[in-house]
């Protein structure tokens, strides 16, 4: 899987595809090297690469699945936040074109079922 995405829409689509796969590896390469993430509940706070990839770790261990669903984006040239029924999250375009998690805080109590 390759790091960033072309836009904030299919980077919340390769986070979905890396917790499906629970790819540890993947998960914090779609994040800024000092990103955040937030589960409350599970996983608590984490930043960084290192504690992103435990945050991950437990919430599979938890039976915890990222179902992306961005339902608004709005974005500001290299900025963007992505509001989803499942978290709100801030990204960004890096130098390279791509872009990643600046913060992200992933909603514990949303349950994809009652979205079909």
């Amino acid at each position: 899987m390759r790091q960033g995405a072309s836009t904030p829409e299919e980077l919340e689509l390769l986070l979905e595809d890396a917790f499906v796969l629970r790819d540890s590896t993947a998960v914090p390469a779609l994040f800024e090297a000092s990103a955040l993430l937030m589960a409350d509940g599970v996983a608590g706070e984490a930043r960084g690469s290192r504690q992103i990839a435990r945050s991950a770790s437990a919430l599979w261990n938890s039976d915890y699945t990222y179902v992306a669903d961005p339902r608004r984006v709005v974005q500001a040239h290299d900025l963007a936040l992505v509001l989803g029924a499942a978290g709100t999250s801030v990204v960004r375009r890096g130098s390279d074109g791509g872009w990643r998690f600046a913060i992200s805080l992933l909603a514990m109590d949303h349950n994809p079922e009652e979205d079909r």
